[in-house]
């Protein structure tokens, strides 16, 4: 995952061209004797929530001024961001049209500040369920959830069809996540975790839990579930965890246990939900720090006294002299006078900007810490690694062990939707890891062109017989793919220019 400096295909290309031919690292950055790793964070985005034209044009404004702001502000520090953090509420009502604006915005973002539009790291919250999904059954279960807890919890995630019926809230925001490598763990476990190395030997690594795995049309606090499956994560020798959840901790009937797992493996929880910031810094035992960052909300429900429009800078570094994690923190907060933002004073009084945490794993590392030089950033990545398999996955691919049943779960997929391909498509096979020019490709071909569009361009490539109905996003993915694998990269390149320069009113 690194910066290609130029993003457009030529015919016959399979990769992006840099012109320069040279990939420049924007993971970390040399400052002095150490390196940070930027990130823009924000949280409760809240995309759809609008109820007139006036809060509309209130909150456009406000995220443009975002982007602006967090530019600049990354361009002080030395102008490459490593990426963004989300935690949660992309959404309003987890409707696909409010994800393609937040795809949009995010698109701008990264941009801005100078990482690849897929550096995302994102977790769901409470707004990411489509909670017209949630059928008077299903309602029932998730009230025998914050009833009976965790308990109920297991029974349902142990069965496939139930399991699979519990996410169907998640729709859509699973395949927005999925374009950004943040695939949803599909069986109440942690999701896919992402690795970034601070210097040789010294790493954090992003854990994403789906704290809304238990939510309803209403929840109250203390009744969620984070379950025994997302609770535990392990320690690696060299490596500090940074925990992500929508939800704090004081929404979960299971707070006591998730937190003895945060105090005991984990450097920093950061989480959003309840729209105000706040930030504790825990000296757990002699040599052991927590740091609880909660976020402000991006674009509140209301504007006002109480809450304005509010997201965060943190870099993470590598303190030599402690051998320890350093977390710097920009709050940035609305200006009502200037309309703009400015760094939150407030929240900061009485802590200091720069937190160095005490890091037990860097300690126990056996390789003995170095700042990376110039050949280790040329190569520095920040490295997704798988999350649990899905019962409901497991059950297609044992289904078709022996009886051929395989090709009708295949087919049955196919029916549903209305879309014959050319070829079967495999739901179990794992596809090999993309490209960051197929990445980055994927997500301007989700972004730029309609469901209609997509469409017409499979048959066109001659990945499907027909246009009718509907896809979802993962079946729609593995086909993106497939068009690439078979040469057709220029071609779309060249049909999401003509699309984006019709969007500019520019003509090809």
């Amino acid at each position: 995952m690194k910066l290609l400096v130029h993003r457009h295909w030529r015919e016959g290309d399979v990769e992006p061209i840099n012109p320069k031919d040279v990939r420049i690292s924007q993971r970390q950055l040399r400052l002095g004797a150490v390196l940070k790793a930027i990130f823009v964070h924000v949280s409760d985005i809240h995309f759809g929530q609008e109820k007139d034209g006036g809060s509309s044009a209130s909150n456009d404004e406000a995220k443009r001024c975002l982007i602006e702001d967090a530019g600049a502000e990354v361009k002080k520090l030395g102008g490459k961001s490593a990426g963004v953090i989300v935690t949660g509420d992309i959404a309003y009502s987890a409707q696909e049209d409010q994800y393609a604006s937040a795809g949009q915005w995010l698109a701008q973002l990264t941009d801005a500040i100078g990482c690849e539009r897929t550096d995302v790291q994102m977790v769901p919250g409470n707004h990411d369920i489509d909670r017209n999904a949630i059928t008077n059954t299903l309602e029932t279960v998730l009230f025998a959830f914050h009833a009976g807890g965790e308990y109920w919890l297991d029974r349902h995630l142990d069965h496939p069809e139930d399991c699979k019926t519990l996410y169907k809230r998640f729709d859509a925001y699973k395949g927005f996540a999925l374009d950004y490598r943040s695939d949803l763990d599909l069986n109440g476990g942690v999701s896919k975790s992402a690795k970034l190395d601070l210097a040789k030997g010294r790493a954090i690594r992003f854990v994403r839990l789906n704290s809304a795995i238990a939510c309803s049309k209403k929840d109250d606090k203390g009744k969620l579930l984070f379950g025994a499956r997302q609770r535990i994560y392990a320690e690696e020798d060299g490596v500090e965890l940074v925990v992500l959840s929508h939800h704090p901790l004081s929404w979960f009937q299971d707070s006591e246990k998730a937190r003895g797992f945060l105090r005991g493996r984990a450097r920093v929880f950061i989480s959003g939900h309840e729209h105000f910031p706040n930030l504790d810094v825990h000296k757990v035992e002699e040599g052991r720090d927590l740091m609880m960052l909660a976020a402000g909300a991006t674009a509140p429900d209301e504007v006002g006294d109480a809450f304005t429009y509010k997201y965060n800078i943190l870099a993470f570094e590598w303190d030599e002299a402690q051998d320890a994690l350093a977390v710097t923190i920009n709050p940035r907060t609305w200006d009502e006078g200037m309309a703009r933002f400015k760094r939150d004073d407030d929240f900061m009084e009485g802590h200091d900007e720069r937190q160095v945490l005490a890091s037990p794993n860097f300690r126990k590392s056996p390789t003995a810490g170095a700042v990376l030089v110039d050949a280790d950033l040329a190569t520095a990545e920040l490295v997704e690694e798988p999350s649990s398999p899905c019962h409901d996955a497991e059950a297609v691919q044992h289904a078709g062990e022996g009886d051929g049943s395989h090709a009708v779960a295949e087919d049955k997929i196919v029916d549903d939707q209305e879309i014959e391909p050319v070829e079967p498509i495999d739901p179990i096979v794992a596809e090999p890891e993309p490209t960051q020019g197929t990445r980055d490709l994927q997500i301007r071909f989700f972004q730029v062109l309609n469901d209609a569009e997509r469409r017409e361009a499979f048959v066109s490539f001659g990945i499907i017989r027909n246009a009718k109905g509907r896809m979802d996003h993962e079946t729609e993915r593995r086909l993106f793919r497939r068009a690439v694998k078979q040469g057709n990269a220029g071609e779309i390149e060249r049909m999401l220019v003509a699309a984006e320069n019709e969007g500019k009113g520019e003509t090809a």
